[in-house]
């Protein structure tokens, strides 16, 4: 029976690692078509705030203004930022676990 149960988990672990491994590519290939697609901000404003590039793109019926920034904004709270990098997330996360064993 333990054979039979390892066997259903190894299928299990490999095809979420085949599903996983897709998702990630594909989300590469986007944000590379993205970064590539984007345009010089139309607003002044914008490019003075640190846009360094815009698209707009409509997909399910909604219509999406992307902004790449050159460097985070300056009015971006500190809590934001760590919640965007994922350098700040392992960080909180560890501060965290570094508090509950404290």
């Amino acid at each position: 029976m333990d054979a039979y149960a390892f066997d259903w988990l190894n299928l299990l672990i490999r095809w979420v690692h085949l599903i996983t491994g897709i998702a990630w590519i594909g989300a590469s290939f986007y944000f590379v078509w993205l970064d590539n697609s984007l345009l010089e901000p139309r607003d002044a404003r914008d490019a003075a705030k640190g846009v360094g590039g815009e698209l707009w793109a409509v997909h399910g019926g909604g219509f999406y203004h992307v902004q790449k920034y050159r460097i985070a904004p300056a009015e971006l709270p500190a809590e934001e930022k760590n919640r965007i990098s994922h350098r700040g997330q392992a960080l909180a996360r560890l501060l965290d676990r570094l508090r509950e064993d404290a």
